[in-house]
């Protein structure tokens, strides 16, 4: 059973692991958000066009708010290896 399984999934397409800004983009696209819409979260639009544009970086503060605002983990926003790495430590 194991063996069909694993074959089973070697078949899928993986998954991409998309974190932070790309997936903050991608939570804007699904959900056919602007930048206005975001204002509460990150306090002005120019803020979030430069995190949109990656000429700042995401805060803790913004990662909890953009957490509840879309209903996801916190740790979504975060690479799955990231997670990984900081448990064998």
């Amino acid at each position: 059973m194991g063996l069909l399984v694993y074959e089973y999934e070697q078949t899928l397409e993986p998954i991409p692991d998309i974190y932070g800004v790309e997936l903050l983009k991608a939570l804007i696209e699904e959900f056919e958000l602007r930048q206005k819409d975001l204002v509460a979260i990150f306090k002005t639009e120019s803020i979030v066009s430069d995190i949109l544009r990656e000429k700042r970086q995401l805060t803790t503060e913004h990662i909890q708010k953009l957490a509840e605002f879309f209903y996801v983990s916190p740790a979504a926003f975060f690479p799955l290896n990231a997670a990984s790495k900081n448990s064998r430590q």
